[in-house]
């Protein structure tokens, strides 16, 4: 694969301070592809102070150019489709067909909700004798995940650029050909150098120095709960703002007039997109103890026909931690339906799909986040269990609802303690608010509310 020995900074690429190197590995058949640069705190430093430059002129464009910046990113995202979905393959493992789809289809429709809303956003307004201006807050210090490689990128920088913001993007390192290339196609766009600029480098070492860079002035993180806190902790010592997404445990309520097979089916499907990779995915099925058995039947009958069609996981180490889980599924007492710990293949970083019965709610399984594809059925006696089922985790990022109406539905999801609720398999709503409760995160990406993240309010009374 193509990869730049360099950091794209101040809208140049240019060598690292360093020489060291991160190799990215293809999860298929643990063959390294290529090696990129493991920025160091000098790196961060240099990206910042671009940015930095940068921001005076930027936050004065009129939202109309920076609107038509972004739409060019589109444009630049939708004519390297073909290109974007064969590197997420080969960087992360996905299944060519999921890469095109979702991978590299979905950051198109969210770059062009930004090119819409920077034309269109209210950043001024009128309030009885005051004048409410929404300013960009600075530099955004942008950290995102592997799992989903270029939709968190663009979720995070669309945003911040049409808020008036530049960026210092740091991606994960497992997949930063990715984020590489995106940052060919912003070039392309024309944005002003410094606008936008990339260090790649390990979480600890970039990703840190990032986070606590005093030039920084809002951090956007996705990731796991625990770097979250470290995150939030860096940022709170230095009163920065931060924009926090992070883990899921998300609950799959199927109460018991709706399509059962329907809604078991669609689950197991859910959780096994992306390998399981998904923060948002409804790993916990709550099915009502008069269906049970048959649900249990119908979600092992799913999951058998993925095999390993689903694609590996992201390295070794996810591998051993996924594998890991279901081991203390079972010492636990929950009942295998389908896949188990072995490995489906000798070569790769494959799990097989599985299904967990007989799962009580304080179980490690049903409380942990995984991220692979394990689907636990848990039972429920009736709609206050239920209730209390869903909510009794430290998590609160997603969730879904099953009814034999929209409105039965509604009526249980209001009462869940998560973010986002699908609604009888609701489809993906690239302008609707995504984001957690509790443990889950703080803020929200996509859409309105996610433009509001990177802005601060001034208010001139008259």
């Amino acid at each position: 694969m193509k990869a730049h020995d360099g950091m794209y900074i101040g809208g140049a690429w240019r060598p690292a301070v360093a020489g060291d190197t991160i190799p990215v590995v293809n999860p298929v058949d643990e063959e390294v592809i290529a090696h990129v640069p493991a920025g160091t705190a000098a790196d961060v430093d240099a990206a910042v102070r671009a940015a930095r430059a940068a921001l005076p002129g930027w936050a004065a464009t009129p939202p109309g150019e920076r609107a038509a910046r972004i739409g060019a990113i589109r444009d630049g995202l939708a004519a390297r489709q073909g290109e974007i979905a064969e590197t997420v393959t080969a960087e992360l493992g996905a299944p060519p067909r999921f890469s095109e789809a979702v991978h590299a289809a979905v950051p198109v429709l969210v770059a062009g909700s930004y090119a819409d809303l920077a034309a269109t956003y209210a950043f001024e307004e009128q309030v009885g004798n005051s004048t409410v201006y929404a300013e960009p807050v600075g530099v955004v210090g942008a950290i995102t995940p592997w799992n989903y490689p270029l939709h968190q990128i663009v979720a995070k920088v669309a945003p911040a650029l049409a808020a008036g913001c530049t960026v210092v993007l740091k991606p994960a390192e497992d997949t930063p050909l990715t984020a590489q290339l995106f940052a060919e196609i912003v070039h392309e766009a024309g944005l002003p150098a410094g606008v936008f600029n990339l260090v790649t480098g390990l979480g600890p070492v970039a990703g840190q120095a990032l986070a606590e860079h005093d030039g920084v002035d809002l951090v956007s993180f996705t990731g796991s709960t625990a770097v979250g806190k470290r995150i939030g902790a860096l940022a709170g010592a230095a009163v920065k703002r931060v924009a926090l997404e992070l883990g899921g445990k998300s609950a799959n309520v199927i109460l018991p007039s709706a399509d059962l097979a329907k809604a078991v089916h669609v689950g197991v499907a859910n959780v096994m997109a992306n390998s399981g990779q998904t923060c948002s995915a409804w790993t916990r099925m709550l099915v009502h103890t008069s269906q049970y058995d048959e649900a249990v039947e119908l979600a092992g009958a799913a999951a058998a026909k993925y095999g390993d069609r689903i694609g590996p996981v992201v390295n070794d180490r996810q591998r051993a931690r996924v594998r890991g889980y279901i081991e203390r599924g079972v010492e636990e007492g929950a009942r295998l339906v389908a896949g188990g710990p072995e490995a489906p293949r000798e070569q790769g970083y494959f799990v097989s799909p599985t299904v967990f019965a007989d799962v009580t709610p304080g179980m490690t399984i049903a409380q942990e986040e995984i991220f692979g594809p394990v689907v636990s059925l848990i039972r429920y006696e009736d709609e206050a269990d239920a209730e209390a089922i869903a909510n009794g985790t430290v998590y609160g990022l997603a969730g879904a609802v099953w009814a034999g109406d929209d409105a039965e539905a509604v009526a249980f999801a209001r009462r869940l303690h998560t973010g986002q609720v699908d609604i009888n398999g609701g489809s993906f709503n690239p302008l609707a608010p995504f984001g957690g409760y509790k443990e889950s995160g703080v803020g929200r990406e996509l859409g309105a509310h996610g433009l509001s993240e990177y802005l601060q309010t001034k208010s001139l009374q008259f």
